[in-house]
């Protein structure tokens, strides 16, 4: 592994700035480590041409040559999660409708990766129009895991997780509307922060008020780096009337702080009601009480709701959201056809949904962040798993049991992300180890809304108090 690959992300900024290496050499570097590795897991897709990358970083030498910096990513790769425009490069969606779609625009959150300096050298793999918690598509084929590449990298960001596992990437972005930040994050041994739903502005075009489900955010190897991408994607825009008007400077403090004293709310597998295959709650039970090494105290409350409710909530709104997405193309036959059968029937029950559906799905929302609230006044956070199986097959589509109990949608298996998705608060995933198979987990920490600082800061201490298996390297760096 060159040295230029083996450094976070903030530490290869800051060799590129003190101009300890180029931006040239950088990207050389990236491109030989992609060659060598994506092969095997095909995280990246899209790859753009090697000469006009290094071009592009030549200029970008160029101007630091002149004490000209365009930011901390300033010469850093960077491929963008398939769902998002990226102009001049192929954007699919992981469909074969998009299959050949070039945009003219970037979306706000890679104009500002790019405004800081970021070269973009392609895409990572995405699940068809990221639906399904699974990186596979017609178009690219599987992502296969980090640890092990007969398994799945999970999804939607399996594209984005497994190359940044891999070193192919220094940091990454993401997007989650149900755990796609969060369950590839934990199939790899990282961290992923779904923030605030508004922290990272998204134009979702026509619609620019109803769906509130999905947002941007990214991902990294440690606490730092991830703040500071985080910092990057966030911020007002005045063409997303619900983005948040907070200063980034909220952002900004100090990522050391005191956790003496902080209390948990551990909800486990909901009382019961979640199935959760043997070891995962073993595994997440033991990690949280790692945060009692920090001075958290850890409690069991009860559910304030049952998890049934939330999930036909969940159903009702996602398949709003999805169906009024993609109508339009499931109506024309030749177009229908083309979509996988997860993506059909997620149109065809939005469609029979009445405006009262919607209405009461989101009283039924707003009851849950209620309840929340209302846990925290007690708590700092709250947490739970991130998932409730390990990595399976990358062959299998979805799981369709778990601990014996049929999964009767093909994202049931994910269920336990909805009270962070329905929340619109901020969600961050931690690693919390591998099991005696070797699988990696993680654990799911909700804070409250607009608490990304805090919820970095938890991190940050957790992350100071792990375990060797933490730095652990995917096995075939020892190859």
């Amino acid at each position: 592994m060159p040295p230029t690959v083996g450094m976070n992300a903030i530490e290869l900024s800051n060799a590129i700035h003190s101009r300890d290496i180029s931006c040239k050499e950088v990207i050389a570097d990236y491109l030989a480590h992609i060659s060598l590795l994506n092969p095997i897991v095909n995280a990246i897709v899209s790859l753009r041409d090697t000469d006009d990358l290094l071009a592009e970083a030549t200029q970008l030498d160029r101007e630091l040559a002149k004490g000209q910096s365009r930011g901390w990513l300033h010469g850093i790769p960077q491929a963008i999660k398939d769902l998002s425009s990226t102009a001049g490069i192929r954007t699919t969606l992981g469909s074969p409708l998009m299959a050949n779609q070039i945009p003219d625009t970037d979306t706000i959150m890679v104009s500002r990766m790019k405004r800081d300096g970021a070269i973009i050298i392609g895409k990572t793999n995405t699940p068809e129009f990221g639906l399904g918690s699974q990186t596979f598509n017609t178009v690219f084929g599987a992502t296969r895991n980090a640890y092990h590449p007969h398994l799945t990298a999970g999804g939607s960001s399996g594209g984005a997780a497994v190359a940044l596992a891999l070193r192919m990437l220094p940091v990454a972005d993401g997007s989650d509307m149900m755990g796609s930040l969060r369950n590839p994050a934990a199939y790899q041994n990282l961290y992923g922060l779904r923030p605030t739903f508004g922290r990272i502005p998204s134009v979702s075009a026509p619609d620019l008020f109803g769906h509130q489900l999905s947002t941007e955010g990214p991902m990294a190897r440690n606490i730092e780096d991830l703040r500071g991408l985080l910092v990057t994607q966030s911020g007002h825009d005045p063409r997303v009337p619900l983005s948040i008007t907070d200063s980034l400077t909220n952002l900004s403090g100090s990522l050391n702080a005191c956790q003496h004293g902080k209390r948990i709310a551990w909800l486990g597998d909901w009382q019961g009601e979640l199935p959760l295959e043997p070891g995962v709650l073993e595994l997440c039970e033991n990690a949280v009480k790692q945060f009692e090494q920090i001075g958290c105290t850890i409690e069991q409350p009860d559910m304030p709701m049952s998890m049934e409710s939330l999930w036909e909530s969940w159903l009702t709104l996602r398949q709003w959201a999805i169906s009024g997405n993609l109508v339009d193309t499931y109506q024309a036959p030749e177009k229908r056809r083309l979509l996988k059968p997860e993506a059909q029937w997620e149109i065809e029950q939005g469609l029979a949904l009445s405006a009262l559906d919607v209405h009461k799905a989101n009283v039924t929302r707003s009851q849950w962040y209620t309840e929340l609230n209302k846990l925290f006044l007690h708590y700092d956070y709250v947490m739970l798993p991130s998932a409730q199986c390990f990595p399976f097959p990358v062959t299998t589509q979805w799981p369709s049991e778990i601990a014996g109990k049929p999964m009767d949608t093909y994202h049931r298996w994910m269920q336990i992300v909805i009270p962070g998705s329905l929340s619109g608060c901020p969600v961050l995933n931690v690693p919390a180890g591998f099991n005696d198979n070797d699988l990696p987990m993680g654990i799911q920490v909700i804070a409250p809304h607009r608490a990304e600082l805090a919820l970095l800061q938890l991190g940050q201490a957790y992350q100071s108090i792990l375990p060797s298996w933490k730095y652990r390297l995917p096995p075939c760096f020892s190859e």
